[in-house]
């Protein structure tokens, strides 16, 4: 057989194929020693990781969910139709089937095989005989390894390798293996109990997160207010209009310390939860244990991760649902803009319930919240996405391992960047746009018009500016703990504010982004639907609330 061996140029770029928990990740930054950074190829809105080393340029792509149409599997399969050289990683524990589903997407490529996780295989004569004539069958490059544990032989082997990489064959039907490892059970997967176990596992962090962001801010933010009081005097001598951008009420030195030591520390912490998680292999049998109650809301355990991401920041919550499928991907969206009680918000929350002196009111409102949603989805959702017909494509349940600290900060800082990079930037956009709606007084001529619909949820007209903040930014629901506002209000009123102010419209900046990664109409078509259907519970929360009363 003629081997063709490519050039330098055409053998710089590698793509790294695979399914999702292959372990690619961790194996490229094996073999290069680097930590990835973030691009984006001819301007895809997918990220790929990037690793250089001396000899090539390693382009990780996302985790191929066969036969799934997400937009990260439908990037991935584009990012492979541009580049020849592929390094090709299927998982020892099914290679089977990973062979199987994987080797057809590459026939007209050039590159090698490794298999990952083979210290879970018991090497035996049968397992080293088969890898053996697979390399004889194909004339490949294949390398067993654990990509956790790279000995400097192997990682030496795998880059050259690279060097001459050999076509995959078109018509080779790999000998079957014939093994497929499953690790132990645990109380995840207990029938009755799992479930119950997998969402107080997505819940805890969120929870964690926001009460020890709190709990700094509670601290830092007064030493923060005082250090920036001598900058705010000068200011004030300022042109009105610049003035109330710098340090009016939604002026950019006003509401950064809210940005920076409120809500930055809640989406770090709960980064690092989810990052653990995922290091850990916990999030792929959390989102097995949930996926069978929540097809029937047209939801998968997939997306209800994304939703509870979103408990941290809107922003790359919404983003991260480019995984999702396209049957799903708009429910997962809508679920996050009216249910995900962001940091801002569900700090603000705990706060209007701390200074009414109503703690207690968090467990009604997070199950309210919860309930209205799940059935908010179910109504939005296609038929498709409700149908037994159309599972998620799942693999096997994952290795649980105790997760790296190197590891949980790579997880963890793509949704940090997301933070720094997407939402900080639009959020000054919007405090800029606030300040100069404010000093226009379209702000308090908003509020006017619809304090005559107050009464519609047994709310005295007080609670309107409140609302109208809250659509623009969710932590103005914070006016509902202004004394004279609170004064006037029952328990069941406090309860019926704050749901209101928190699900009316999601705030500008989630608004945003959801324009930017769908449309304009999918936009507007979300906001009429969230305030028709967050009008109805609101108004079943006030008045039903008085019936049981």
């Amino acid at each position: 057989m003629n081997i063709f061996t490519p050039s330098k140029l055409e053998r710089d770029c590698i793509v790294v194929i695979g399914k999702e928990s292959t372990g690619k990740s961790q194996l490229i930054a094996a073999l290069t020693g680097q930590t990835p950074y973030s691009a984006n190829f001819r301007g895809s809105t997918v990220t790929c990781d990037t690793y250089q080393s001396e000899a090539y340029t390693f382009i990780d792509t996302p985790g191929i969910l066969y036969r799934s149409d997400s937009v990260t599997t439908k990037k991935a399969l584009r990012k492979l139709e541009e580049n020849d050289t592929v390094l090709l990683i299927v998982k020892a524990t099914d290679v089977d089937r990973d062979l199987a589903d994987i080797l057809p997407l590459v026939a007209d490529k050039r590159g090698i095989v490794v298999i990952t996780f083979w210290d879970k295989v018991l090497s035996t004569v049968h397992t080293q005989q088969v890898v053996r004539e697979w390399r004889e069958t194909s004339n490949l490059s294949i390398v067993t390894v654990d990509a956790r544990h790279l000995t400097i032989e192997q990682k030496d082997y795998i880059l050259a390798s690279l060097q001459e990489p050999h076509p995959f064959p078109a018509q080779w039907i790999p000998t079957r293996a014939g093994w497929y490892i499953q690790p132990q059970p645990t109380l995840l997967e207990h029938p009755r109990l799992g479930w119950l176990l997998a969402i107080a596992l997505l819940l805890i962090p969120a929870i964690i997160a926001v009460w020890g962001a709190n709990s700094f801010a509670t601290l830092a933010d007064p030493i923060v207010q005082s250090a920036i009081a001598p900058v705010i005097k000068p200011l004030s001598q300022l042109p009105i209009w610049l003035r109330e951008i710098l340090i009016g009420q939604y002026g950019l030195i006003t509401m950064s310390p809210l940005l920076f030591i409120w809500a930055m520390p809640t989406v770090i912490l709960y980064a690092l939860f989810l990052g653990a998680y995922k290091a850990s292999g916990l999030i792929e049998r959390i989102t097995i244990a949930l996926d069978p109650l929540l097809r029937q809301f047209g939801l998968s355990g997939r997306d209800l991760v994304r939703v509870i991401m979103g408990m941290g920041c809107n922003v790359p919550a919404v983003i991260s649902t480019r995984a999702c499928s396209s049957c799903s991907r708009g429910t997962c969206i809508s679920a996050i803009a009216f249910g995900s009680a962001c940091s801002y918000q569900f700090g603000a929350t705990l706060g209007v319930f701390s200074a009414a002196k109503l703690p207690y009111l968090i467990i009604p409102y997070l199950l309210y919240l919860t309930a209205t949603t799940l059935i908010y989805t179910y109504i939005i959702s296609s038929p498709t996405a409700k149908s037994n017909q159309n599972p998620l494509v799942i693999e096997g349940r994952a290795f649980l391992e105790f997760p790296h600290s190197s590891v949980i900060w790579r997880e963890a800082k793509s949704t940090i960047n997301q933070f720094l990079f997407n939402a900080i930037p639009i959020f000054l956009v919007i405090t800029v746009i606030a300040s100069v709606l404010n000093w226009l007084g379209t702000i308090a001529f908003l509020a006017n018009i619809i304090n005559p619909l107050m009464g519609w949820f047994n709310l005295p007209p007080e609670a309107s500016l409140p609302i109208v903040l809250a659509s623009i930014r969710k932590d103005g629901l914070l006016l509902f703990a202004e004394p004279e506002t609170l004064a006037m209000l029952t328990p069941l009123q406090v309860l019926t504010g704050v749901y209101l102010a928190g699900v009316l419209l999601p705030c500008l900046v989630t608004l945003l982004t959801i324009t930017r990664e769908q449309s304009l109409r999918f936009a507007l078509l979300l906001l009429s639907r969230q305030a028709i259907a967050a009008i109805f519970f609101s108004l079943l929360l006030a008045w039903g609330g008085l019936l049981i009363k």
